[in-house]
């Protein structure tokens, strides 16, 4: 029994030191997602965990853990970014300064040789950040600015600055070269010298780059923000000036485009009315020359009534003179027939009438009271001898035959 208690007593402490000597040397080892581990043995070996899980190790390896994604941030703020420093200072064109806030994020090469590389130039990933991507992010984000002058960027140039920026942090740096222009002040007549700067170009037009140290190490760019572009007094008080000097230009043109508007709406009325007024005019002249064109029309017919009306009556009198020539002559040839009888004994006749009613208002005594003596020839009766006297006057005087002519 004793015995046995000496060997367990030995194997436990067998055991324990075992148990101590592994936890020392730890042959195992555990790689959290989203980062990667580089596994250097005593013996000189070199290996990349990739993958997120256990993994075995040489006892006494050295391990570096370095993340899938570096981050470079330039802000106030404090953030879990594996470099966190100040706002950038970058300098326009025009000489101008802004302070600006970005994030950039960077994806490790995957390749084994490629990351086995970039530990050997860089050892760790606070040494890669803060010697080789911070400056890089920094450098283009510099070289893009002096490409426009803060004006430009002010008045839409964020994202020519943005895409620059990023051409360049994919691609590498452009080489950029600096003109010289001077120009004459057509009212001063002073000499001004102005600086331009511009992209240099290769034979195929593309742009003429730095090398990139960051892309040789298989390094892409995942994002990048440029947040926020705080420019300088300077800047501000000239951009104010130009804000308000095109906010008064912008007025102003849009009371020309008022006042334009209002001119083209006036003359457009005025012309509507003209038209309405010529329209109106033109119909007046229309019904006036439609009333006198039936005037004439109907004038035209009653002068035609009244052709057809005269001609008529010239028809009429014809017929009614015809008619009376016609009885004239019927007349003329019975009174030649007749001697003009009848005529005369209507006058005959008239005369008679006169006397016997002249006759008839005789008051004296037309037989003698005394007489004295008388001839053979003597009648007695003085008035019916005058009568008779006068009857046979008339029928003289009219060349009375009383005898009808005798075929």
């Amino acid at each position: 029994m004793t015995d046995f208690k000496i060997k367990l007593i030995k194997y436990s402490v067998a055991a324990g030191l075992a148990i101590i000597l592994l936890m020392l040397v730890n042959p195992f080892g555990y790689n959290n997602m989203g980062y990667r581990q580089v596994i250097e043995s005593p013996f000189g070996t070199k290996s990349i965990v990739f993958g997120n899980g256990m993994y075995v190790k040489v006892p006494g390896s050295t391990v570096t853990t370095y993340p899938n994604l570096v981050t470079i941030a330039y802000t106030k703020q404090v953030t879990e970014a594996t470099v966190n420093q100040g706002l950038v200072e970058m300098r326009f064109m025009d000489a101008t300064v802004a302070q600006t806030e970005i994030f950039v994020k960077y994806a490790l090469p995957n390749g084994e040789d490629k990351m086995l590389k970039l530990h050997e130039d860089f050892r760790n990933v606070d040494h890669l950040a803060s010697t080789g991507l911070a400056p890089y992010t920094r450098e283009c984000l510099k070289y893009s600015a002096q490409l426009m002058e803060s004006e430009q960027h002010y008045s839409g140039g964020m994202s020519q600055l943005s895409s620059n920026f990023r051409d360049q942090l994919d691609n590498g740096q452009y080489i950029v070269d600096n003109f010289e222009t001077t120009n004459r002040d057509s009212v001063t007549g002073e000499l001004t010298k102005t600086y331009e700067n511009k992209i240099r170009k290769g034979e195929d037009g593309k742009p003429v780059r730095n090398s990139n140290d960051i892309r040789d190490l298989g390094i892409v760019v995942r994002t990048h923000n440029i947040i926020n572009v705080d420019y300088e007094k300077q800047v501000e008080d000239k951009l104010a000036k130009k804000i308000e000097a095109s906010t008064r230009e912008s007025i102003s043109k849009q009371n020309l485009i008022t006042a334009q508007q209002e001119e083209l709406t006036a003359a457009a009325e005025g012309r509507k009315r003209l038209v309405e007024i010529e329209y109106k005019k033109k119909e007046e002249q229309t019904s006036q020359m439609v009333e006198a064109e039936t005037s004439v029309k109907l004038a035209q017919k009653d002068k035609e009534k009244q052709k057809i009306a005269l001609e008529a009556s010239y028809m009429e009198a014809d017929k009614i003179k015809a008619l009376a020539n016609a009885e004239a002559y019927a007349k003329e040839r019975i009174m030649k027939a007749d001697g003009a009888l009848e005529k005369k004994l209507e006058t005959y006749s008239e005369v008679q009438r006169v006397w016997a009613d002249a006759f008839s208002k005789y008051q004296g005594d037309l037989v003698p009271q005394i007489q004295t003596g008388g001839g053979a020839g003597a009648s007695g009766n003085a008035g019916l001898d005058f009568m008779q006297l006068m009857s046979m006057k008339a029928a003289k005087d009219l060349g009375l035959e009383m005898n009808v002519p005798k075929n």
